[in-house]
């Protein structure tokens, strides 16, 4: 060995470069897939804007993201200016200002935009684990679906604010964020304290928000209890009014610090006091939990929910190749059974994760892309039963996939072995830590187990949990559809949430547990009906200088079968 090869007598080449040339979205063959079955005869204009635009995702923004993300370069807050003026300024890094800039000109919320070349293209954009800029494009989707709800003695401030988050002003783009938080709790919206006042054809708000992620946005979805009364009303706040955003002068609020993070580092998050802030009413003042439960909450966890299948995928595809790249023992690690098991498993999480997220979407683009505050419904019957199941598909799906994929990330680490949790290895190490934050968002888990509880008990009465279970579940066996129909109408019988005996703790563990089956057997009919496919095209499979056998492409192609991630 010469000595330049003692200096280095190991090369990460082969795998980075695999890595460095991978393709989101033309180098999975599953994707693609999915996005033809759902597109049907817009598929081939839009496979064509898709791998268009794939390349920038997967290559240049993949790289700022990824130097965005470290941690000297997170957002900091400055105060004051040098002539003692309050500006509070958020301070970010200059790549996460160019993601932004640029994915935000893609327009994704412009009447222009088919719904499925939205869809896609937030996917593949989920893979960057780029939280920074993909929270607020989720805020924005909120704002601008509440606004467009109310479309009756619109505001003109909030018809302008409209038109710049969705068409874009003079080429820029307004960044919408959601703060509803306050120091008591978050999920618990009915108790906020912050007031608004009226005046004139708008409100002003005095007091306290105590979580406010993407606050650099330019408008925020506030809730806030209008003075006087008991009810709470839904508000769009501009960060600054107009003329003012050059002068760094807030439109009456402080931020009072940023919080410190365990993930998501590139999203400033702030507590902050209103102090006059000028604010408008979007909906009924006394409608606004329902209106931003049912409207920018719910598109909210459509995006956690679509987060969750895109971090899975390319975890598990970064797994698969390390898998058949590297050697221990005088083998790769995809011939080790323990493994290539492993390696099969996340592979089909990914796969059947993300079929769910496609038939989830589908289901929202049939019913007209409609979301309402509440249970009430006008329509028959039958697309009262379609909304039902849409609204708790959308709060299962999130609780269910936001808890598996912190799960799949910290398998698919594990693979890499003591390289998993080298951060500039792989962005693995942020794409976990982003996932346990991500868990949070929009309502935890036990909150969100809840919701669905009182959901099914305030629709008995025309909607019974054996027919919600058979609408669901269209398409799976009958047994199966028998088996989870007892089951829930027993919990809705014998409700397991009103005592802290043991009995109730298991009980309660069990209806947990309910929810995470039955949403599997949803994802794996959705998965049946389209067929699995490798996640990464088999011709780039096998990694340059390297010889993959039988058993490594087995394990990629997914031909193996056996246990769901």
């Amino acid at each position: 060995m010469s000595p330049q090869d003692q200096r280095k007598p190991y090369s990460f080449e082969p795998f980075l470069k695999t890595i460095e040339e991978l393709d989101f979205y033309g180098d999975d063959p599953f994707v693609q897939k999915m996005a033809k079955h759902y597109a049907k005869d817009g598929w081939p204009a839009l496979h064509e804007k898709l791998l268009a635009f794939s390349p920038r995702v997967s290559h240049r923004w993949r790289d700022l993201a990824a130097k965005a993300a470290r941690p000297e370069f997170r957002p900091f807050l400055e105060p004051y200016d040098a002539y003692n003026n309050r500006v509070d300024r958020i301070v970010r890094c200059g790549e996460t200002e160019i993601l932004e800039t640029e994915i935000f000109a893609e327009r994704l919320f412009s009447a222009q935009m088919p719904p499925w070349e939205h869809f896609v293209k937030r996917l593949i954009l989920q893979e960057l684990g780029e939280i920074g800029v993909l929270c607020p494009i989720a805020c924005t989707e909120g704002l601008i679906a509440l606004m467009e709800a109310f479309p009756e003695n619109r505001h003109p401030e909030v018809a302008r604010i409209l038109e710049h988050c969705k068409e874009g002003t003079d080429g820029e783009h307004g960044i919408g964020a959601q703060f509803m938080t306050e120091i008591h709790g978050g999920s618990d919206i009915p108790a906020n304290l912050l007031e608004a006042v009226p005046e004139k054809d708008h409100f002003r708000l005095y007091g306290n928000k105590f979580f406010c992620s993407a606050i650099h946005a330019d408008y925020s979805v506030v809730t806030a209890k209008v003075k006087g009364s008991g009810n709470i009303g839904t508000f769009v706040v501009p960060s600054w009014l107009p003329g003012d955003k050059s002068r760094n002068h807030r439109n009456g609020f402080r931020i009072n610090r940023l919080k410190w993070k365990l993930g998501t580092a590139e999203l400033p998050t702030a507590e902050l006091d209103y102090d006059g802030a000028v604010a408008y009413a979007v909906g009924p003042t006394d409608r606004g939990v329902a209106n931003v439960v049912g409207i920018v909450l719910t598109l909210s966890r459509i995006a956690v929910g679509v987060c969750s299948a895109a971090s899975m995928l390319r975890a598990s595809r970064e797994a698969l190749i390390y898998s058949e790249f590297r050697e221990a023992f005088g083998q790769k690690i995809c011939e080790f059974p323990l493994a290539a098991r492993q390696v099969r498993d996340l592979t089909r999480a990914a796969q059947r994760t993300t079929a769910g997220a496609f038939k989830v979407y589908d289901l929202f683009l049939r019913l007209g892309r409609k979301l309402q505050g509440g249970l009430g419904s006008g329509d028959a019957a039958p697309d009262k039963r379609q909304r039902f199941n849409l609204r708790e598909l959308i709060i299962v799906q999130k609780l269910v996939t936001a808890y598996e994929a912190v799960d799949v990330i910290r398998k698919a680490i594990s693979l890499f072995g003591g390289h998993g949790v080298i951060e500039d290895f792989s962005a693995l190490p942020r794409l976990m830590r982003d996932a346990t934050v991500n868990e949070l968002w929009e309502g935890p888990r036990n909150v969100l187990l809840m919701q669905v509880f009182r959901d099914l008990q305030r629709v008995a009465g025309w909607y019974p949990p054996g027919e919600f279970v058979a609408g669901i579940l269209a398409g799976v066996a009958p047994n199966v559809v028998k088996e989870f129909s007892a089951a829930l109408t027993d919990f809705l019988t014998n409700p397991p949430f009103f005592g802290r005996d043991d009995a109730s703790m298991d009980r309660s563990g069990e209806w947990e547990t309910f929810w995470d089956e039955l949403f599997r057997v949803y994802q794996e009919q959705a998965l049946k009906e389209i067929g699995a496919v490798p996640i990464f095209a088999k011709e780039k499979l096998s990694v340059p200088g390297t010889v993959a056998d039988d058993s490594c492409r087995q394990v990629a192609q997914g031909r193996q079968t056996g246990g769901r991630g």
